[in-house]
């Protein structure tokens, strides 16, 4: 900010009697001259002289008056001179004062005319958002009407009137899908038209979950606690922190080729499921689930951990499947066939407790950690052939119905089988330095040297 000029000091007029005086001064000394130059001129001893010597004392005396009063004069015309200055100097100063007091008025007045508009454009926005909001409202409002009617034709026609909206306002899209998920988990009556209309908000968030056009609605969370599904199908979606704890899964579930991120909880009933080339780093929690029919997770591709702890499963297969976090199925029932054929296991893998009512299969699977089997109970064959136990390996007190075979397994070390049985009646291919006993004619008992 710059400095302020300090003020100029008031110029005082000259007054007439200083002038007066100035004149009174040259006349008063060029008296005192003459009068000296007279006396002077007296003294000389020839009139001659004396005559031209006061003639001369007269012309100096006249002369020194004339150059007193020319000095005045010139004292005078410099101050004069200085005083035009000075006025031109103040004429530019105002001039500028003037100017710059413009400028300032110039400027407040564009701002204030800047402000003026920017209040206007503002308030224009704030009235359009408020048409738009108003706007919105109502057709939400209306939607949400249609989907409450009585009519399944009408709940159709809301169901597709949410769809739209959420189409075209993408900060509208997770209350959206929280609606039609809400209307998923109400009781469904049994009215084969509701069966439609319920199948069409399933696919509805199916659409809205695959990444491979612009229907597609990124980070949907779906809450589906308790609902009741008939052949969801989530082939291909792109899942984030789904929840079907306590729901009722009928006909074909599927999530094939699926990508999962966040959580899952699975904890649900299902008839059959497909989880086949499923990929994607979510925990997987199928704890306390009920599998009736067919399970596949062939080729699956988990990077989160899975967690099985009390499932029941009918037949079910991990065929080629990849976990590469630590799996859990402890106290898990397997009902049918269960298949872990080329599975790769490549952190820890609990079944502790588990039991395989059938044949539970093994082949060329691979453990990269430890592999927990305590207790684990098998019904029916144990196949382990060729599999690759790269960790601990522990069957202590796994009770073995029929045939077990670890014929071509590779086994980093010694598994551990404390205490284990199995049936006398079959025979078995224990790992090499197994130590076998006989406790009757029904059990053979395995033990740790």
């Amino acid at each position: 900010m710059s400095t302020p000029p300090p003020p100029e000091k008031p110029l005082r007029v000259m007054p007439w009697w200083l002038a007066l005086l100035g004149l009174l001064l040259a006349v008063l000394l060029g008296w005192l001259v003459l009068d000296w130059l007279l006396g002077e001129a007296d003294r000389a001893a020839q009139p001659d002289t004396r005559a031209t010597l006061r003639v001369d004392a007269i012309r100096t005396g006249l002369t020194v008056v004339a150059g007193t009063g020319g000095g005045l004069a010139l004292l005078l015309a410099a101050r004069r001179q200085w005083i035009n200055e000075r006025g031109q100097r103040h004429q530019e100063a105002v001039a500028a004062r003037d100017q710059a007091h413009r400028d300032r008025v110039q400027a407040h007045a564009e701002a204030v005319a800047y402000a003026g508009q920017r209040h206007q454009e503002r308030q224009a926005a704030a009235v359009e958002h408020d048409a738009a909001e108003r706007r919105l409202t109502e057709l939400y409002v209306r939607a949400i009407e249609l989907v409450g009617s009585d009519n399944p034709a009408v709940r159709l026609g809301g169901l597709h009137a949410l769809e739209r909206l959420g189409q075209d306002n993408p900060e509208q899209r997770p209350t959206i899908v929280a609606v039609l998920c809400a209307y998923l988990r109400m009781p469904a009556p049994d009215d084969p038209r509701e069966t439609e209309v319920r199948r069409t908000a399933q696919r509805m968030l199916a659409r809205h979950l695959r990444a491979d056009g612009d229907d597609w609605w990124p980070g949907i969370a779906l809450d589906l606690t308790g609902a009741r599904l008939h052949d969801f199908d989530a082939a291909g979606c792109t899942l984030v922190d789904l929840d079907l704890t306590g729901a009722v899964c009928t006909g074909t579930t599927s999530f094939a080729g699926a990508v999962v991120r966040g959580r899952l909880r699975l904890t649900a009933e299902f008839a059959d499921a497909i989880f086949e080339d499923l990929t994607g780093d979510a925990e997987l929690v199928l704890d306390d689930a009920r599998f009736a029919g067919p399970v596949s997770f062939d080729r699956a591709d988990l990077g989160g951990t899975l967690s099985c702890r009390g499932t029941s499963f009918g037949p079910v297969s991990f065929r080629g499947a990849t976990l590469r976090q630590p799996s859990s199925f402890d106290r898990a029932r397997f009902a049918g066939s269960a298949t872990f054929r080329e599975a790769a296991f490549l952190a820890g893998l609990s079944m502790e407790h588990t039991t395989f009512a059938a044949y539970a299969g093994f082949r060329r699977a691979r453990f990269a950690d430890l592999a927990l089997f305590r207790w684990t109970e098998f019904g029916a064959e144990a196949w382990f052939e060729g599999a690759r136990f790269e960790g601990a390996a522990n069957f202590g007190r796994a009770v073995f119905h029929g045939r077990a075979s670890f014929e071509g397994a590779t086994l980093a070390r010694r598994p551990l089988v404390d205490q284990a049985r199995a049936s006398a009646s079959v025979t078995h291919d224990w790992p090499a330095d197994t130590t076998v006993g006989r406790r009757d004619d029904e059990w053979l008992v395995l033990t740790d040297p």
